[in-house]
């Protein structure tokens, strides 16, 4: 027996930002990303609501936000009682704004907030998660914060806000969409339920993700890859995610790659891993049938013919890398730029590290820190 629940209250769709205006007589803390405040567009945003509403706005986020950040969040927001925390911006925006609001609860402020969530890009669907991710800068160590008490109670998703964004970002952060939906697929904790959410995230983002990447200004592909971060993030929040995740929050507490990219160099290792084949071995059969089978179904979805788990999974991956080509995306850590003595400084702490992250339990295959320092290897 499993439960699932789906809390979040979507308002999704062209003028869903005037869902803020029915929020009158509030003391409210905004976390934005500063590039918001300088372009004009948090300002856009806050016109929406109402006039005798109280707002605290804080915007010194930064990528990966430290604990510091956290700390200096509550604070900007002083004695006031604060009723709502609305995070608006990226993945480090609204990761920060959780932290914010379960620290602060923690303490006994924010006692009667609620939280809402605006994401300007298309990738880590936080805005539906019970995750956040915070950084240890002084240690080097990235620690994921998982509780059902950080969901948001409201997200708003319109796909204008993301019309600007650049090349690079969409790319890595439709990649990240992809990862959280794949690892949700094969989870351990999978259900019909996760693999529906999954199966639509990933369809949705081999369709339109080199659409929204090609042009920008593509509004149907922006609304679809809006929604898969969404889907991706319903599913890996009742699923879990994987050791893609675990090894992408260790190496990038150390190399500092964007999220994403990190995510895609690391995804094909994974899934060969995962599936107990070595792509380059055309004669090494699946160890694993059963997880192999389970990338040959992703590989179905996605047209391929798929006729054994073995195929399944080599043509997934060379699906993975076409779209990678087409995103003109790095495919190593190497030619992303970590140099040689950095990665052999790191590598073992770092496979100790994705050990025992949060995400390695729901892995399909059990791993060992010599394994995963494999893996890791391969993606340099």
């Amino acid at each position: 027996m499993y439960k699932i629940s789906y809390k979040t209250e979507l308002h999704v769709g062209k003028g869903a930002l005037q869902q803020l205006s029915h929020y009158k007589n509030e003391h409210i803390l905004v976390v934005a990303d500063p590039f918001l405040k300088t372009s004009g567009t948090l300002d856009a945003i806050l016109a929406n609501f109402d006039d005798s509403n109280d707002i605290v706005v804080f915007t010194d986020i930064v990528p990966d936000p430290p604990i510091e950040t956290v700390v200096a969040g509550i604070k900007s927001a002083g004695d006031k009682p604060i009723s709502i925390v609305l995070s608006i911006g990226g993945g480090s925006a609204i990761d920060a704004s959780k932290a914010m609001y379960y620290f602060a609860k923690k303490q006994g402020a924010f006692s009667e907030a609620i939280l809402i969530a605006i994401p300007t890009t298309s990738g880590t669907g936080s805005e539906v998660t019970s995750f956040s991710v915070i950084t240890d800068a002084e240690r080097g160590t990235k620690y994921p914060l998982v509780t059902k008490e950080i969901l948001p109670n409201v997200a708003i998703l319109d796909a204008d806000l993301v019309l600007s964004l650049p090349g690079n970002i969409t790319a890595d952060t439709g990649m990240d969409v992809l990862t959280h939906a794949i690892e949700a697929y094969v989870s351990t904790k999978a259900t019909d339920f996760s693999d529906a959410l999954a199966e639509k995230a990933i369809k949705l983002v081999f369709e339109y993700l080199p659409k929204a990447y090609k042009n920008g200004q593509d509004v149907e592909a922006r609304e679809k890859m809006h929604a898969a971060s969404t889907l991706a993030g319903m599913a890996f929040n009742t699923a879990s995610l994987g050791i893609n995740h675990s090894l992408a929050h260790a190496a990038g507490a150390k190399f500092h790659v964007p999220h994403g990219r990190l995510n895609s160099i690391l995804m094909p290792h994974v899934i060969q891993y995962n599936a107990g084949i070595e792509f380059n071995n055309r004669n090494r059969q699946a160890t694993d049938k059963t997880v192999a089978s389970r990338y040959q179904d992703i590989a179905k979805l996605l047209g391929c013919s798929a006729s054994s788990p073995v195929s399944g999974v080599r043509q997934l991956v060379e699906a993975i890398k076409k779209l990678q080509r087409k995103l003109e995306m790095p495919t190593s850590l190497r030619e992303y730029g970590v140099k040689a003595d950095a990665f052999a400084q790191y590598k073992v702490e770092i496979s100790e590290a994705a050990l025992h992250d949060g995400c390695t339990p729901t892995n399909p295959r059990v791993p060992t820190a010599e394994e995963l320092l494999k893996v890791l290897e391969k993606a340099f």
